[in-house]
């Protein structure tokens, strides 16, 4: 069973976090009581969803494995095991099933996974998908980031939705503080 019962590690939250502000999901099964992680990427990011794996790998039940999704999209994705750890994060992380972003202490590890699945490079600054979360949530995220890494963003609207944008006097440090949890394969989103 490995670390089904047990607490989730440091690296595991970090991580486990970074996956929820950017593609991954919680979910509780109606009739459970414990939600589960699902890590959905694209085969092209094959490595880093291996990374994933290894990471948390004490509480997932099988490998990643390729799903065909609609049309060309090729996926490769792997769930955890139900866990209360994961419980407490999804009691946090949703309200009436949608999506939110609480009140948070973000480390360097979380910001990198966020990153790694929701950013972006352009031009001479960096994005962060965050479309699909709600106005507030955004600008805590901004004052976050502003607060705990003294890094200033901005909002930038983007077909309709809004996202965070790192302002240019702040991308360097952004980059900095992302460099080291970078994996290689992924590291093509900071340059």
């Amino acid at each position: 069973m490995g670390n089904t019962v047990g607490s989730l590690t440091q690296e595991q939250k970090s991580i486990i976090i970074g996956s929820v502000l950017g593609d991954g999901y919680l979910r509780i099964v109606p009739g459970r009581n414990n939600a589960f992680l699902e890590v959905n990427h694209s085969i092209n990011e094959r490595d880093y969803v291996d990374w994933k794996y290894q990471k948390l790998k004490e509480i997932v039940k099988s490998p990643p494995k390729l799903r065909r999704g609609k049309g060309r999209r090729i996926a490769y994705r792997f769930f955890t095991r139900q866990h209360p750890g994961l419980t407490k994060l999804y009691q946090k992380f949703y309200r009436n099933g949608k999506k939110i972003v609480p009140k948070l202490k973000l480390n360097p590890l979380t910001i990198a996974v966020w990153f790694m699945d929701d950013g972006s490079k352009s031009y001479k600054t960096y994005y962060l998908n965050t479309q699909r979360f709600d106005y507030l949530s955004q600008k805590g995220l901004i004052k976050t980031l502003k607060d705990q890494y003294g890094i200033d963003s901005s909002l930038n609207r983007d077909k309709g939705y809004y996202r965070i944008r790192i302002r240019q006097n702040s991308a360097g440090r952004f980059k900095r503080l992302n460099d080291i949890y970078i994996i290689p394969e992924m590291k093509y989103k900071l340059e």
